[in-house]
């Protein structure tokens, strides 16, 4: 059973008072212990059951390219909206080298944002726990998304997961953590696919727009990424959308 879909115009009217939400990007977050690191999957995730298991994925995993690499098999990405869960720029793993702040999700009533909802099966979705190992995967109820594919429906006995912050690595960008553009390229370069493939107008601006916590803290590695990604075809058309919603962080951002 699926939520009434958004359309397009919907999803335009929401983006402003979206907008003011993340705007509040000072909001204290919890100290925390280093997480767990490594390949092995966090003890935190549940056991899927014997449906049909899909992701919804809401950073990285937008990206095409950035799914299929640890998913090849999957299904095609459907947009959805997801409800009572705060996207923000607060899961920092602490593991060795560089530091980065990463994008995550906690529970808020309130909250929402779109993403993508995929297909695995049992092998990839022990993959993208590897992937996502300092994350916490966690049942999505239905009742929680809305599809905006109006040509896809979720299959009986279906069960959706998402990737949710652990609280042991919730914390906000800083000097040593920043947030890093090569990431943020692959973030908003998967909505512009998005927007593009269904034809969502506004869509990739929603998702900056649904994303708390942007910061001064934040670095274009575009030349020398932080993250193995050496080149961005879409940077102009990200930059733009970038200044337009969230300009007073963006033009603080610094080369490193």
């Amino acid at each position: 059973m699926t939520r009434p879909r958004l359309s397009a115009a919907r999803l335009l009217a929401l983006a402003p008072a979206a907008l003011a939400i993340a705007a509040c990007s000072d909001l204290p977050l919890a100290a925390h212990d280093p997480p767990e690191t490594g390949a092995a999957p966090s003890s935190c995730n549940a056991a899927p059951g014997a449906g049909p298991q899909f992701i919804v994925g809401y950073g990285s995993l937008m990206q095409d390219a950035s799914r299929l690499a640890t998913s090849p098999r999957a299904g095609p990405a459907h947009p959805v909206e997801v409800h009572g869960y705060r996207r923000g720029w607060f899961e920092t793993p602490r593991t060795p080298g560089f530091g980065t702040t990463f994008l995550g999700i906690r529970s808020d009533d309130a909250g929402r944002f779109n993403a993508v909802v995929y297909e695995v099966d049992a092998v990839e979705l022990a993959a993208t726990d590897r992937r996502e190992s300092s994350y916490c995967r966690s049942a999505v109820p239905a009742a929680r998304m809305d599809l905006l594919d109006a040509g896809f429906a979720l299959p009986a006995g279906a069960q959706a997961w998402i990737y949710v912050t652990n609280p042991r690595a919730l914390s906000a960008p800083d000097a040593v953590h920043p947030i890093v553009q090569s990431y943020v390229d692959v973030f908003v370069s998967g909505c512009l696919e998005q927007e593009e493939r269904y034809h969502l107008a506004g869509f990739a601006r929603e998702c900056i727009a649904t994303t708390a916590g942007w910061s001064a803290h934040w670095v274009n590695d575009r030349l020398l990424p932080r993250r193995p990604f050496v080149h961005q075809p879409r940077a102009r058309r990200i930059d733009e959308l970038l200044a337009a919603q969230v300009g007073p962080y963006f033009s603080r951002m610094h080369i490193e």
